[in-house]
């Protein structure tokens, strides 16, 4: 009779995190994956939150930086700003190489089941990380930890890595009326 119950399989099924890729060219990706992060506080884990090219505040951060959590959530920014309309310079790319490298030793240390590696597709596609340094913190994802990685231009080794692909698509936006990003909606 031996071998694992149906509710050991299901456990181990929930014990088990996995990679999600949340790209495209729509909005929301971000917003998604906070959502998650949401969700994983309030069901006790702890969380870090990794944002690349991005710097200073943004909302978003305030209000989970406001949620009385404790040290469950860490959010490190690993950028200057975004400055997408400039090449990036050797501090842009120092910051964001030693941001997956600091983002890697946290998530190798097993304090958090939630790791997110917010805008690291952009990064990339930017030539701030390399897509092999991404691809081998995929595989040294210890098997517990949940991943969520975000950004437009997820490559297709990336996607092919991961256990969930969504693309926000984007089919009509109002910036495209010169509507800038707003506090509390966008930033």
């Amino acid at each position: 009779m031996g071998g694992a119950s149906n509710y050991d399989n299901m456990r181990d099924e929930f014990d088990r995190g996995y990679v999600q890729v949340y790209t495209g060219d729509g909005k929301g990706k971000t917003t998604a994956a906070i959502g998650l992060v949401v969700r994983a506080l309030g069901a006790g884990m702890n969380v870090f939150f990794a944002q690349f090219i991005k710097g200073g505040r943004y909302s978003e951060i305030e209000s989970l930086e406001s949620i009385p959590v404790g040290d469950a959530f860490v959010c490190r920014q690993y950028g200057k700003g975004c400055f997408v309309l400039r090449a990036p310079e050797e501090e842009d790319i120092a910051a964001a190489r030693d941001g997956l490298a600091d983002a890697l030793r946290e998530m190798r240390r097993g304090r958090y089941q939630l790791v997110v590696l917010d805008e690291a597709n952009v990064a990339v596609k930017l030539g701030l990380l390399e897509e092999s340094a991404l691809l081998r913190f995929v595989d040294e994802r210890p098997e517990a930890v949940e991943l969520v990685i975000t950004g437009r231009g997820a490559t297709t080794a990336l996607i092919e890595r991961a256990d969930l692909v969504t693309e926000m698509r984007e089919i009509k936006h109002y910036y495209q009326k010169g509507v800038r990003a707003r506090k509390g909606i966008e930033s």
